[in-house]
């Protein structure tokens, strides 16, 4: 895959270092129901981790926080120190589960779209990613089907030039064929400036580069695990402490 080229210096040179997204004591509610209670950890640079935790279990509602589309009922996301706003957008790419395209829309349009909104989206990058996802530049996002557009959204997120990369469940309704180039693209932004939060049922699929596990259930962080002292102390696998945990 073509990595990513043209980059701005002088841009890159006021953009402040990526240090931390630290999430300290974050409470979110939805009228009665608690969707994360009292949640704190710290996403760095160089690491890749995975959410893992049954539906219902606030992946989707922290991601949704750290890239600023809800606001926490007490607590913070802070980015670099600061909470998660109109900064920490040009910095933190997300890709939603839902799409958030117009129908009428076709694949190419799409790039479009998010060259308007984002400084740091790659046309190159993204046309390269949308030939790799076999998804044809005429199509129109309305007759993609569920898998056609997670790859279309998993394309879009990834070809900016981001500094973390959230990516709520990548895989949902990529058959196994697919799933290959999917992983090909999420390590394509790895390295040691960038972070990259996954959320997942597919344990086995993306254990092999997971360097950080951030077990939630029910809203409650119960474990956060380094994946390569868990195989070298338990000689378990993510999947193995998963089990453990949800039991």
């Amino acid at each position: 895959m073509t990595p990513l080229l043209n980059m701005d210096i002088k841009k890159e040179k006021k953009r402040k270092e990526f240090t931390m997204l630290e999430t300290k004591n974050l409470i979110k509610k939805f009228g009665g129901k608690t969707a994360l209670n009292d949640i704190s950890f710290q996403i760095e640079p160089g690491k890749t981790y995975l959410l893992l935790g049954p539906n219902g279990s606030g992946k989707t509602t922290w991601m949704k926080t750290a890239a600023s589309l809800t606001k926490p009922t007490s607590g913070s996301v802070l980015w670099n120190g600061i909470p998660v706003g109109v900064e920490s957008r040009k910095e933190i790419s997300y890709m939603p589960t839902e799409s958030f395209f117009y129908s009428w829309m076709t694949v190419a349009d799409v790039g479009d779209y998010c060259a308007d909104f984002f400084e740091d989206f790659d046309q190159g990058q993204y046309r390269d990613m949308i030939k790799d996802m076999e998804l044809p530049a005429d199509a129109k996002v309305k007759s993609l089907s569920s898998g056609m557009n997670a790859k279309l959204r998993l394309s879009a997120a990834i070809s900016r030039k981001a500094r973390v990369y959230l990516l709520d469940e990548p895989l949902n309704g990529i058959d196994l064929v697919a799933r290959d180039a999917v992983m090909k693209a999420v390590i394509s932004v790895m390295s040691p400036e960038t972070a990259v939060v996954i959320s997942s049922h597919l344990v086995e699929e993306v254990e092999s580069f997971v360097s950080t596990a951030i077990f939630l259930r029910s809203g409650k962080l119960l474990e956060i695990t380094d994946t390569e002292e868990l195989r070298t102390r338990t000689g378990k696998s993510l999947a193995d402490r998963y089990r453990e945990l949800m039991q």
